[in-house]
């Protein structure tokens, strides 16, 4: 396939973000060494890994899990099919599952409300069951509909057997997939974040604290959620947002709860030191056109299916550079959609982002007489070139 350097495309985005060959690279030292068995921190906007160790490698979740279960009710009500003020009926199961609880009693009435903040902010474990018995008619099943929903998040090394976290030898996650649900519930359901951020809840005459001890420590700090068992360790994903860059950091396997929330810190702190996040396009943004032949139309305007973030470091922005590839001639024809090249984005030679073009309108065909013309024009295009 003839392929051809789209150059006025080239210099239009220079222009967006001019390249600047004398500008020194950035400095960015080594991110810092943490303790803990496994810890990705990530970009919430443009998915790019900044730090990780460990980051694919399957663990015991401990509470963690929870973030699931609060995933799926979230799904529920987006889709219909529960609701905050719905009314759940405690189990004996549910009341009798230990650990940490809400303290909610068995044969009584909670809203779907107040237990969402009993897994969230309390990280009850009676809560999490009386739940997911009510969504799934019970607990096994219930897991299997969060592992259906892992696989559906991309989340490849996860599988859940509960809807709590306490210990299972069949039940595992690691710090990505962690930092992938994480961004799944701040992209998919940011009306309920909110109550990620509460520090206190109390139920049953009973107040209890948030375990997320970054919500005092640090005012961008806006979630997500603690765990802690004897073969997890201690874990913590937290999310933070500073001048319009959101980060999400997972710790897993600390080695005690002051550790977790050390480290995390520190690598939030690093990623927004060191790196900042553009939106450079949005979905359905008209980037660029071109030429069609033989079309009802002469010209196919060209743009992405998605936003397009870039996450870079800090200061860099001036030497990003773009190249796009496309086909040399573009014949009707061409569906809406449809994908007719690709665009680049570089940082000092390396590859920071790749997207495809897509057309962003069809053109049908052309008439007999105009794929005639066109037709001879290409011939002698192709022939002196």
């Amino acid at each position: 396939m003839l392929k051809s350097r789209a150059c006025l495309f080239f210099l239009f985005l220079v222009l967006l973000v001019p390249g600047v060959s004398a500008q020194q690279s950035a400095l960015i030292p080594s991110p810092p060494e943490l303790g803990s068995r496994s810890y990705v921190l990530m970009d919430a906007d443009s998915g790019r890994v900044l730090v990780e160790r460990n980051a694919h490698e399957p663990m015991a979740p401990a509470s963690l899990t929870k973030m699931m279960t609060a995933y799926i009710a979230d799904r529920e009500m987006a889709e219909g099919r529960l609701s905050y003020d719905e009314m759940v009926t405690v189990s004996e199961q549910a009341w009798r599952t230990g650990g940490s609880r809400m303290f909610v009693e068995v044969g009584t009435q909670v809203s779907v409300e107040d237990l969402m903040r009993g897994i969230v902010v309390q990280s009850g474990n009676d809560a999490s069951v009386a739940l997911a018995e009510h969504i799934a008619g019970g607990e096994s099943s219930f897991a299997e509909m969060m592992s259906q929903q892992a696989r559906q998040l991309g989340m490849e090394n996860s599988n859940f057997t509960n809807a709590t976290g306490l210990p299972d030898p069949d039940m595992y996650t690691t710090a990505y997939d962690m930092g992938l649900l994480s961004v799944a519930k701040i992209r998919h359901f940011p009306e309920s974040y909110d109550m990620y951020a509460e520090r206190y809840f109390t139920y049953n005459d009973i107040r209890q604290p948030n375990r997320n001890r970054l919500l005092w420590r640090d005012q961008s700090v806006d979630g997500l959620k603690t765990g802690h068992t004897n073969d997890a360790g201690y874990c913590l994903a937290a999310s933070a947002e500073r001048d319009g860059m959101r980060l999400v950091a997972v710790v897993m396997g600390a080695s005690s709860d002051e550790a977790r929330t050390r480290e995390v810190q520190q690598l939030l702190n690093y990623g927004f030191r060191y790196f900042e996040t553009h939106r450079l396009f949005e979905a359905g943004e008209k980037i660029l056109d071109s030429r069609v032949w033989s079309g009802a139309e002469d010209i196919v305007d060209l743009g992405l299916a998605d936003d397009l973030y870039v996450t870079i470091p800090t200061g860099s922005r001036e030497s990003l550079e773009s190249v796009v590839d496309m086909d040399a001639v573009l014949r009707a024809p061409i569906e809406s959609g449809e994908v007719l090249g690709d665009l680049t984005l570089k940082l000092e030679g390396q590859e920071v982002e790749s997207r495809s073009l897509v057309a962003l309108h069809g053109v049908e065909e052309g008439g007999f007489f105009r794929r005639l013309w066109d037709a001879i024009k290409l011939f002698f295009m192709q022939l002196f070139s």
